[in-house]
């Protein structure tokens, strides 16, 4: 393992296996079994543990060990409770400030990416464009804390998608969605522009409980 290898890019590499679905909600995740495949000692590795508890993808359990969280419809609730106000005031801060010069055509190219990922049934891409849609607009606002929290809420979301596939995907309102959110921004009206975040965000929520619950159905019944 080369020496560069530090717990940021252990952090990394575990966080893109937690949310391309390498390890299952629910799963336990060992130190010590991550060490040996890493050839690494512990002390990094325990870091990137550590590190990715506090962006809520794993938990630890006293006398148990650390695990892939599962998200229950309260989570998904919260989760995007709090994306509500993070891009609420980001998006103020952008109509407070001005809007940067190539938003909209770095918003435009997302949505072309939206619109083919989806034709081509592609939908980790899919998933991933959706939420760089909205990091750019929350990039937007120039605040590192605004950034910071959104990331960590990114995470968490791209982890309740990861785990309903197509039963999430609601075509062909991911790209009508984000096209209206575009064109909110666009249109000088502050609170019709807030209006459209509730109405996005408000719909997303309603579609992953919608999946939470179905998935629930089938797995109560194959049982």
């Amino acid at each position: 393992m080369p020496l560069r290898v530090t717990s940021a890019v252990i952090a990394e590499q575990l966080r893109e296996r937690i949310l391309e679905g390498s390890f299952a909600p629910g799963e336990q995740i060992s130190e010590a079994q991550l060490a040996a495949r890493l050839k690494m000692s512990r002390g990094p590795v325990r870091e990137a543990v550590q590190r990715l508890a506090q962006e809520g993808l794993l938990v630890s359990h006293r006398n148990r060990g650390v695990f892939v969280v599962e998200l229950d419809v309260a989570d998904i609730e919260d989760i995007y409770r709090s994306r509500r106000a993070v891009e609420k005031e980001a998006a103020s801060t952008v109509y407070e400030r001005g809007i940067p010069a190539g938003l909209a055509a770095r918003l435009e190219e997302i949505l072309g990416n939206i619109a083919q990922y989806m034709d081509a049934g592609d939908w980790p891409k899919l998933a991933r464009e959706d939420l760089y849609f909205h990091e750019t607009m929350v990039e937007a606002a120039q605040s590192p804390r605004l950034i910071r929290m959104f990331s960590t809420l990114a995470a968490e979301t791209m982890l309740c998608m990861s785990a309903f596939d197509e039963r999430y995907i609601r075509p062909p309102t991911a790209v009508e969605e984000h096209q209206r959110l575009l064109d909110r921004l666009l249109g000088g009206d502050l609170a019709e522009m807030l209006a459209e975040i509730d109405r996005h965000l408000t719909h997303a929520v309603d579609s992953l409980t919608s999946a939470r619950r179905e998935r629930d159905g089938d797995e109560a019944t194959n049982v």
